[in-house]
């Protein structure tokens, strides 16, 4: 009876004029922001932050979320038309999809990519409700040993499922954690690091940060390496995909739906992993896999789906316990956090409407999603024909004025300067972003729970509380793996040569 009680409250907050809007808002830009090649969920949710301080929380956290959820709509669309993913999540898309486009079957690709998202978004909302207040009530047994093991295996898989090397990962996270020690002391109170600079006496800005190393390092990495877009020209007709279709991409988007929610809980898995794994099953489950790459629809359905079930999946650890899975999660935390809400297990019982409105706003979002990308397709591929030389320095604006009016403070644009070059060499020398923006931002969490933990006197207090050790001895165990395989594949080369 409390579940359905607060699934009327949530709708009762969600369904208010305020909240409708900025629920509308977000997804619209969310939707934008997917079709625009070169700019994530990331740097958009850090270049709105500096605008929701003066919203209330609920309504903040409402336009925060459906940017996030509508992104993964939107890719789609420069997956399907142009060959080019609009969002991470979608690069698979393009194998199946810009093939069917070619085929003159780009209705049914965007069509199925929109009910699948619908469907997936839809069926991981219902797995948050359920799997969210368990997780809460169980992380109520935590102590400070078992925050910082949980902080410590949340950085640990992400830098073990980075793209690259996995030493270029932990040197990541490590210059996060460092970047976070800058400022006052959590414990004692005196300041560390801080250059004597009244702006560094707080520790270094989450929002200049974030719009820096992913929205001035992603500008100027684009605007060095010309995207080339070549917009399949193909009139868009026959949206509603077939039986046919649907016969063939039902298990894949129930699937898809699994997968996806699933590996979101997981830290560091993104909407990557899940949409390439999805595509993988459903490649080794068909029975023609040899015309996977040439234009399925299975090969649509199956990563659509799993990317937006992916994003109800990665708010269960962030709502239910406080660990970000992953850095969209990360700078959505700091959202929360400067409206003076910490999420973690007492979040639904302090902050019921805000919960429970966030995930009535995610139904309604996603119908809201589902109605605006099939009629609004023609103007979306109207604006892939913008020109980045203008389109970048448009962004480029918008992110001095949202770091600027942050605090009115001048020397935080600098920051975000400092941090944008930072970004474009981390591309350049292909190191990834989100090890040091989840460090950075779990760095002080992390830092008062060790401290916590040592104040009892027992160095050795994570290792003699079960869920803390296992959580360590496992992070210890990703961490060592490469390297065995590294070692194991050195000793391989070295007898082959000595034969």
């Amino acid at each position: 009876m409390d579940f359905i009680s607060n699934l009327v409250l949530g709708f009762n907050v969600a369904f208010s004029a305020t909240n409708l809007f900025f629920c509308f808002i977000g997804c619209l830009i969310g939707t934008l922001i997917g079709v625009l090649p070169g700019i994530g969920p990331v740097a958009t949710i850090s270049i709105l932050l500096p605008g929701t301080f003066g919203m209330d929380p609920v309504a903040s956290i409402i336009l925060l979320c459906g940017v996030y959820y509508g992104a993964m709509y939107g890719g789609s669309t420069t997956s399907i038309l142009v060959n080019i993913p609009g969002e991470a999540g979608s690069i698979i898309t393009c194998l199946d999809g810009y093939q069917m486009a070619r085929k003159g079957r780009a209705g049914p690709a965007l069509g199925i990519s929109a009910f699948g998202s619908f469907i997936g978004g839809t069926g991981s909302i219902l797995g948050l409700m359920l799997m969210a207040p368990l997780l809460a009530r169980l992380a109520l047994k935590f102590g400070s040993p078992e925050y910082f093991a949980l902080m410590v295996f949340g950085i640990t898989m992400v830098t073990f499922l980075c793209m690259g090397s996995i030493i270029k990962g932990l040197m990541m996270a490590v210059a996060g954690l460092l970047i976070s020690t800058i400022g006052q002391d959590p414990i004692s109170g005196s300041t560390r690091f801080t250059l004597d600079r009244m702006t560094l006496m707080d520790g270094v800005g989450l929002v200049p940060v974030a719009m820096g190393v992913f929205g001035l390092g992603e500008i100027l990495t684009n605007i060095e390496g010309v995207i080339k877009k070549d917009i399949f020209e193909t009139k868009l007709k026959g949206l509603l995909p077939t039986l046919k279709d649907w016969a063939d991409s039902k298990w894949p988007i129930v699937r898809g739906t699994l997968i996806g929610f699933f590996l979101g809980i997981l830290p560091g898995s993104g909407t990557v992993i899940p949409t390439f794994i999805s595509y993988a099953v459903e490649k080794r489950l068909s029975r023609h896999p040899e015309k996977f790459g040439t234009g399925v629809i299975e090969g649509v359905a199956a990563p659509e789906t799993a990317n937006n079930a992916a994003t109800g999946g990665s708010l269960v650890t962030l709502l239910s316990l406080g660990i970000p899975a992953n850095v969209v999660m990360a700078v959505l935390l700091g959202g929360f956090i400067i409206h003076g809400i910490q999420p973690g297990p007492l979040l639904i019982t302090k902050h019921p409407s805000l919960f429970w409105g966030t995930i009535a706003s995610m139904y309604i979002g996603n119908g809201m999603l589902l109605v605006l990308n099939l009629p609004l397709i023609g103007i979306w591929v109207k604006l892939l024909k913008i020109p980045y030389n203008i389109l970048f320095p448009l962004i480029l604006l918008f992110c001095f004025i949202g770091v600027y009016t942050l605090n009115n403070n001048i020397y935080e644009i600098l920051i975000m300067i400092i941090f944008g070059v930072f970004g474009y060499l981390m591309r350049k020398f292909g190191f990834e972003g989100a090890p040091f923006m989840l460090a950075m931002v779990l760095g002080p969490m992390m830092e008062i729970n060790f401290r916590q933990s040592l104040l009892f006197g027992d160095p050795f207090t994570f290792f003699k509380r079960p869920i803390s050790a296992t959580l360590l001895i496992f992070s210890l165990f990703l961490l060592i793996t490469p390297l065995i395989s590294t070692i194991a594949r050195k000793r391989k080369q070295l007898e082959q040569l000595e034969d």
